[in-house]
């Protein structure tokens, strides 16, 4: 499978910190059959973070640590498909081609969209966008990048005049207040959590100040955190700002010089009369409010990392100018230590957005709106059908799917049927739409259900291009392995229908560094003093050989004559992309979530990601590694909302509304802010019966960015009906059918098992004899021989007085499938833990002790480790506790010396000081 017996410098295909990888093949490493599902060992490569790369410096975060475990062709798709039947390449792509063509034909340019992904290379973009917007001729398209930065975009667009992050990393060491709001980013963004505890300890001066409405696992390192009301962020940063007018903390020579608009802005702000009024609009103390003003008031080297909390909001770009606002008025930007710092959540969010991804670009940093920059494109395009204006948003987007105006949609490299807001509609819309092509390498997604046309793609590992990071550097995804026999290269199959549509002159290109030599070009094409100067400019990479190309070292852009080895810090000479020059100040009323709690409603959902997941777990999913921390979702509730509603730790909750319904067990925290409750993005169709929490979210969206508000919705929690609860351990996935007769049910990747946690209805032993009567086991409850071969063994046990069923499989003295069951309503503490039982599956055939104790759950003198903490080691809670008591542990460090945990990637780092704290 390897392209060559070397290490590959490579780029993380997580999130947006950008992290450089080393990937090497290991002794085990072997071929596999392309066009099949076999696999190769899972540890046929290794990997290492890269130690020269500027975002990460050779560290890796457990996701980026265990990145080569989800390798493999088990679950890709094979083949191009059409309404289910396998064709080749060629009719496959003949028939897309054509299909857009009478669409255009008949319902005119409009009728057609791409939705594509912040995970695409920067080349595959490229091509995209230049096909929709130049030859097309409609700007309908856009990218799951609209969920996550779309305002953060425009508010930087509104500030500076461009989409311009002005910080490096490297801010973060040299910062001596690092304000982090509506982040987790231990869990989010681990690497540069790290960097920032790695700061705090080498400079004992640095405040943390993290201002998020949970308590979350970043608190750690905090010196203070600010539970704020959901949503007034806004507030917040006018309450600052006004608190530094008033206490002469602000810079007016460099608002004088270099700013406008500074007398309206700082009149908005000063609408709450005073800190306490801020204090009682955001519900926070006073007193600690005060203190992070005071903070921020003698600091002059602040930065301030946002993301997703102050993103997805129907405000957000409100909230984003308010941080912004901050470092205007302080000149606390363009200087070393100092910026408002966007942190994106994608591996190449900030690469589509050079290329024009979102419906509101052109290219290049181009937009519509932009004098003479529709006419530039199209001449160095020659493109025929340049489109003239705005195309739609996602959520429009899919708006007129659902109304029949769109009648063919191009979904490339992601899966909006999950993390869409109102995902059922979505659902629905793409089920009554005439032509959906899904590009992905995965066969089996929420979107793939619905794709009338399959196409698949090359993943991570399997082809090369460019991606850009939070900090604007410019990394390579380098090919190190060779993917299915039939899979493509994004580029390649967009390129190929241009060439079917009748674009081949224009789409010819012989490889990656040809797209991006062109997008280089593009970039410093009339990018000068006299056609108006530009922010992005790769005009230094024009003639970028093809072994420039593939041996690219990391840099952040520009890239040009004035910085050929790339710029760290924008803005440090004081001048902005806007037409005057002069960053502009945006006057800000702060607004709250558009979700209004209501007696029938009266909980606020909140959504986020969890530690060792990412998106929708296609890549993360496949690891038991990463699934043992947290591998059900939940519903984290308030203690006393939770006794509300006869709630308990580990019931099995519904949220719902009028939109939908999600299900997930019950974690109480005294951390979860009372009437809000949270609950992550991850789960799918794929792996539970009712995962998908974006199914409760309206599609509310902030009108200058288009991004929804994703963070916020009204709710009702309530326990979950059920007869019976437990889980299933077997062999071999269970049937649809069987899991759909099911109240609810989660899959959980095992080794070598797969993990089954389920509720039903009706008979305690329904379940059982359900699974007796499949072909793999025995329904008599005898031993039996099969043609004199294979013994098949059926074990059982059940008290219904007890409210117990259990029972086992084996075949020739190996476990095939367990399955304990206890009655509700109680949160079963008769279950045993899993761990035990699931390592018997890696037995050829079972002890005659763990045959003995199969059916309790646990092996005499097995210790049980507990709930995993550690994924890169595998340390459970109660290995953890044990030590603790046992070796009288009270540093992270000792514990780390002792049992590894916490000495690799850094993640459980948190929950290991939690743990300590809580034991002492």
């Amino acid at each position: 499978m390897t392209t060559a017996n070397k290490v590959t410098e490579t780029t993380c295909p997580y999130c947006g910190v950008g992290c450089g990888m080393r990937i090497t093949p290991s002794a085990s490493n072997v071929s596999s059959t392309p066009d099949s599902e076999a696999t190769f060992s899972v540890d046929a490569f290794s990997v290492v973070g890269s130690p020269s790369h500027p975002a990460n410096f050779g560290k890796l975060c457990v996701k980026g640590s265990s990145v080569t475990e989800t390798l493999g062709f088990a679950g890709r798709m094979l083949a191009p498909q059409i309404n289910a039947k396998p064709v080749d390449w060629d009719n496959a792509l003949r028939h897309v081609a054509d299909t857009l063509k009478r669409v255009i034909a008949e319902h005119g340019r409009e009728a057609v969209a791409f939705y594509v992904s912040g995970q695409l290379l920067t080349e595959d973009y490229y091509v995209a966008n230049k096909l929709m917007k130049g030859f097309i001729g409609a700007a309908n398209i856009d990218t799951n990048s609209r969920l996550c930065m779309a305002s953060a975009v425009v508010g930087y667009k509104r500030a500076f005049g461009a989409d311009a992050v002005p910080c490096s990393y490297e801010d973060l060491e040299h910062a001596e207040l690092i304000t982090l709001v509506g982040s987790n980013t231990a869990w989010a963004h681990p690497i540069v959590y790290q960097r920032i505890a790695a700061a705090k300890k080498a400079n004992p001066r640095l405040k943390v100040v993290v201002i998020d409405p949970r308590k979350t696992a970043t608190c750690e390192i905090a010196d203070l955190h600010l539970a704020l009301k959901p949503g007034s962020d806004a507030a917040l940063f006018n309450g600052l700002l006004a608190y530094l007018h008033q206490h002469n903390g602000l810079d007016d020579a460099y608002i004088a010089q270099h700013t406008q608009g500074f007398e309206a802005a700082l009149a908005s702000a000063q609408a709450l009369e005073s800190l306490h009024e801020v204090a009682a609009w955001c519900d926070l103390d006073a007193s600690a409010l005060e203190q992070w003003f005071k903070w921020a008031l003698q600091t002059p080297k602040m930065v301030t990392l946002y993301s997703q909390g102050v993103n997805q909001s129907s405000s957000g770009v409100d909230k984003s100018n308010a941080i912004i606002n901050v470092h205007l008025a302080t000149g606390r930007i363009g200087k070393e230590g100092t910026g408002p710092f966007s942190i994106t959540g994608q591996p190449n969010a900030m690469g589509g957005r050079e290329v024009g991804g979102l419906a509101n670009q052109l290219a290049a940093h181009m937009d519509f709106a932009t004098p003479g920059a529709i006419d530039r494109v199209q001449r160095f395009w020659q493109a025929p059908n340049m489109a003239r204006s705005n195309g739609l948003k996602a959520v429009e987007m899919f708006d007129a799917v659902a109304q029949g105006h769109i009648k063919a949609i191009w979904i490339i490299n992601t899966n909006p049927v999950v993390s869409m807001p109102d995902a059922d509609a979505v659902k629905a819309a793409l089920q009554g739409c005439e032509c959906v092509i899904v590009q992905d390498c995965l066969q089996h997604t929420d979107t793939t259900a619905v794709g009338t046309v399959l196409l698949p793609a090359l993943t991570w590992g399997e082809t090369s291009g460019s991606v850009t990071n939070s900090d604007r550097t410019i990394s390579m995804q380098r090919q190190f392995m060779q993917g299915p026999e039939h899979a493509r290269a994004d580029w390649w199959i967009v390129c190929e229908v241009a060439k079917r549509m009748g674009w081949s002159d224009a789409f010819s290109y012989a490889s990656e560094a040809d797209i991006f030599r062109e997008h280089a070009a593009l970039s410093g094409f009339e990018n000068d003093d006299l056609h108006g100067r530009r922010d992005f400019d790769l005009s230094g990479l024009v003639n970028l050989s093809d072994a420039d190309y593939a041996d690219f070292s990391p840099k952040p852009w520009p890239i040009n004559a004035a910085h050929p080895n790339g710029c760290k810090r924008l803005f440090s000479d004081g001048r902005f992309f806007t037409p005057s020059g002069r960053a502009q100040f945006i006057a800000i009323t702060p607004r709250l979530p558009h979700a209004v709690l209501s007696a029938d409603w009266p909980l606020r959902l909140n959504t986020g990601r969890v530690r060792d997941q990412w998106h929708t777990m296609t890549r993360t999913g496949k690891t038991p590694r990463l699934l043992a921390h947290r591998g059900e979702p939940f519903v984290s509730l308030h203690p006393s909302d939770a006794a509300a509603r006869g709630i308990v730790a580990g019931d099995w909750v519904r949220v719902f509304n009028p939109l939908g319904q999600y299900m997930g067990r019950a974690e109480l925290s005294e951390q979860q802010r009372v009437n809000e409750v949270f609950a992550p993005i991850h789960w799918t169709a794929q792996n539970s019966a009712h995962g998908r929490v974006d199914a409760l979210i309206p599609a509310v969206v902030d009108p200058l960015s288009g991004q929804p508000e994703l963070k916020h919705a009204a709710v009702q929690v309530a326990r979950l009906q059920s007869d019976w609860q437990g889980f299933v351990l077997s062999r071999t996935p269970l049937p649809a059918a069987l899991l759909s007769d099911l109240v609810s049910w989660v899959s959980v990747q095992g080794d070598p098992f797969y993990r089954y946690e389920v509720v039903g209805r009706g008979r305690l032993d329904a379940l059982p004899s359900a699974l007796a009567a499949l072909p793999s086991v025995c329904s008599s409850g005898q031993n039996t021989l099969n043609n004199g071969v294979d013994a098949v063994e059926f074990l059982e046990y059940h008290a219904p007085g007890l409210g117990q069923t259990r029972a086992a499989w084996l075949v020739k003295g190996a476990l095939q499938q367990v399955v304990f069951l206890a009655a509700t309503p109680s949160p079963s503490p008769s279950l045993p833990s899993r761990d035990w039982l699931g390592r018997l599956f890696a037995n050829a055939t079972l002890t005659p002790s763990d045959r003995f104790a199969l059916l309790a759950g646990y092996g005499r003198n097995t210790p049980d480790p507990g709930a995993q903490v550690c994924a890169c080691f595998g340390v459970g809670v109660n290995t953890l506790v044990s030590a603790i008591q046992s070796q009288k542990l009270t540093t992270v460090a000792q514990i780390g010396a002792h049992c590894k945990a916490g000495t690799n990637c850094g993640s459980c780092v948190p929950e290991l000081t939690e743990l300590l704290r809580q034991m002492h």
